[in-house]
This record gives C-alpha cells, structure tokens and sequence, in this order.
C-alpha cells in the first residue's frame, strides 16, 4: 500500500507534468518555449512535437476517389483484390507520413472504389503518385553491351531476385559519417541470393527499379553474405525517407487511378473547434455545479479530480498521439460525463454507510470498497463496446472509440487514486 503524502506527491507530478505537456508551443506573455520531447527508451528514439494532431474535418486537408482496375482479375478474387488494396494504400500513407489517415473500400455492381482522406497534407501531387504506384521492384545488373541511353537496356532484370526477398528498407544515417543513407534487409531465401549477385557484381552496378523505372543504381563494394545491405552516394534525408517508402510500399494486386480529388479547407475545422471547447466547457460548468449542490463539500473534491482528470486526459492525446476528429472530441466531452459516474456511485454508497451509523472516515473508506464492483463491470463493458466500434468501425468511428477509451481508463485512475487521495487528505485536515 502506498502512503497518503507518497500519492499525493504522484498526483503532483503527473498534474505538473500534464499542464507542462497541454500547454502551447509557445506562451510569450508567460515568456514559456516548450521543447519537442525527444527520450530514448531501449534504444529507440520518442519524439512527440506535443501539438495536437488534427483529423481532416479540423485541420483541412484533401479527399481522394481511386478508381480500381479489376479487369485483369478474376471476378472470384476480386474482393479480397480490394481489401489487399486498402491495406496497401492505408500502409503507405502512414509511410508518407499522414496522420490517421481514413482509407475505405466502396463497391457497386463491378465500380471498385478507395476512399482515402488525407489531413494536412499539402503536397498532394506527391501523395497521389505514392499512392498509385503499383511498385513492382526489380532488381537489374549491368549488361555487357555499349551503354545506352535506355536505363532498361544497360541493366538487364536479374530473374531469381525480386522485390518479394526483400524483407525492409529502413532510411537512417551512417553512424560514422552522419550521411544518410538506405539500409536494406533481405529475407533469408534472399539473403542467399544477394549474395551471389554481389560476388558476382563486386566493383559493379546492381540497379533497383520501380514499375520499369531507375530508382537507384549503387555499385557493389563488397560481398554482403548476410542480407543487410547499406546504399549511399549524397543523399539527402528527404531523399532516404522517399526511397525506403518506395521499397516498403508492395505491389498494388489492380492498377488504381484517382477519379475524384477534393480539398477541405480548414476554416469549418476552427470553428467546429471554438464551438467544441464551448461545448466542453458548458457540459464542464453544468457538472460541477450539479457536483457542488448535490454533494457539498465532496461535490468540490470531485470537481477538483475532475480537473485533474481533463489536464491528464489531454496530455494522454498528445503523447500517443490521438489524432483528434468532431468524433473524437464527441467522444472526450462524453467521457468527461462518465468520469463523474463513479464519483456519484460512491457518494451515494457513503451516504448510506453514514446512515447505517458509521462515521465519516469509516463511511468514505466503505463506499469506495464497496461501490467498486460496480463501478468495476459499468468502465469494462463500456471498453467493451469501446473495442468493438474500433475493431469493425472505420475513420471517425475509431476515433470516437478511442477517445472514449482513454477517457474512461484515466476516468477510472482518477476516481480510484485521486479523488479518494483527496477525500483521505481533506478528512484529516
């Protein structure tokens, strides 16, 4: 068991370190500049801007219409042709960069279609021409012949190696020079074969292109027996970053071209934001107040957790990140609802306790006790329901899920360990 001044302490420092990480970038008038926060945990780099991401409804963006070309594929396949498409699509998007992006599938009679709706993205040329690669990675050798002006000439396909062997390719920097650089990592089957093609490549090109086109052409230096593979020569970052997507991306099983390209400005997404954070507030405002007069003095104990509980919940968002959509916040304001629930359970359980005739102390220590099943099974079968809307739910339909979620798991922290803190230190005052 922790001791009452240990938790309250914790419940310092985790309120300290929420209105640190909740704070804007910048406050001039507090003269306050929050750094990005950059830890290394096991070795891996976290870094989190601490900004909150916003979907597209909020921050603007575009919404693309793909059109897919079954033609080529058997009507029986065609189905799961689609979905192996919207998982492709959705994972190089998240390559590219873009927030919880939304990729959904549409079909009518043989119209296959992908939604995909991309938030803040501002380059969306780019965007489109990752998206619609259908990437089909070769790996070429120099030929013997004069060269030539055709790239598919001077390099002729090297037929037992293909993108299939290769297993990641990873954009980092050299570790000795800083240089940026492409790692590549060959499946074991395709770590045997690169290794014959670099001992009989050494000092020689080996080339990699994309849908018939060069993307690179590095020359072998060395054998590489174990698969793991180093490509340089002046890279850029930008440049690593954009190569290894490429690698990653997988073959589309149907060509795809977009039918139909909106921008959604962002001006709607403000003020759908000023009017949420009225929103919030007012429900806010109407709970504490229903808290005060219904239950005095615990009423203001409970409001003061209930702040607590907001300041955590925000900071929770910006580290994961949460992508945070109308959805999204719908389903915050609701877990704010939620997190007094347990507050009421135990306050009415506390007043039946001092009915019975226990004392004060004696009846707060009972009523957490005792209303704790309840309390219990009503959080697990919301996350219940929490984890089916995101598990067969799509776009604003997770979001909400999630939001809710978190909501309800740090609703639960907080009326267990903080407002029970609370109430312990405020009895013996």
């Amino acid at each position: 068991m922790f001791s009452k001044n240990f938790l309250i302490w914790i419940i310092l420092a985790l309120t300290a370190a929420a209105i640190v990480v909740d704070l804007p970038a910048s406050v001039p008038r507090l003269k306050f500049n929050r750094p990005p926060l950059n830890v290394c945990i096991l070795g891996i780099n976290f870094t989190r801007d601490l900004e909150i991401k916003e979907g597209l409804d909020l921050a603007g963006g575009t919404r693309l219409t793909l059109q897919a070309d079954m033609s080529k594929v058997d009507p029986a396949d065609r189905s799961q042709a689609l979905d192996s498409l919207q998982g492709i699509i959705e994972r190089r998007v998240n390559l590219y960069g873009v927030s919880e992006p939304l990729v959904q599938t549409s079909k009518s009679g043989n119209d296959y279609r992908i939604i995909v709706e991309l938030a803040g993205i501002t380059n969306v040329q780019q965007a489109i021409d990752l998206i619609g690669q259908t990437a089909n990675l070769t790996f070429r050798e120099a030929g013997s012949a004069t060269p030539s002006a055709n790239p598919l000439s001077n390099f002729p396909i090297i037929t037992n190696l293909s993108g299939k062997d290769l297993k990641k390719a990873t954009a980092a920097f050299d570790p000795s020079t800083s240089e940026p650089i492409v790692q590549l990592q060959f499946s074991s089957d395709g770590a045997t074969k690169f290794q014959n093609i670099t001992e009989r490549n050494l000092h020689k090109q080996v080339a990699i292109f994309l849908d018939n086109q060069q993307l690179l052409a590095p020359t072998v230096n060395t054998v590489i027996p174990n698969g793991q593979a180093v490509i340089s020569g002046g890279f850029t970052a930008p440049q690593t970053k954009q190569l290894a997507i490429l690698l990653n991306s997988g073959a589309l099983p149907a060509p795809v071209h977009v039918i139909e390209q909106r921008t959604v400005g962002a001006t709607l997404g403000q003020d759908s934001i000023n009017k949420s954070i009225v929103a919030g507030l007012i429900g806010l405002s109407i709970v504490a107040l229903f808290m005060i007069g219904n239950y005095g003095k615990l009423g203001l104990v409970a409001d003061l957790a209930l702040a607590i509980y907001s300041l955590l919940a925000l900071a929770v968002f910006k580290l994961i990140p949460v992508t945070m959509t109308l959805a999204g916040i719908a389903g915050f304001i609701l877990s704010v609802g939620m997190a007094v629930d347990a507050n009421i359970l135990v306050f009415e359980r506390m007043k039946e306790e001092i009915r019975w005739g226990r004392n004060k102390i004696a009846a707060m220590e009972l009523g957490f006790v005792r209303a704790f099943p309840s309390i219990r099974d009503s959080n697990v079968s919301s996350l219940i329901t929490c984890a089916i809307l995101y598990e067969f739910g799509t776009g604003s339909v997770r979001g909400f899920a999630l939001t809710l979620a978190i909501g309800i798991l740090i609703s639960l922290f907080t009326a267990i360990v903080i407002t029970r803190t609370l109430l312990r230190l405020f009895s013996h005052a």
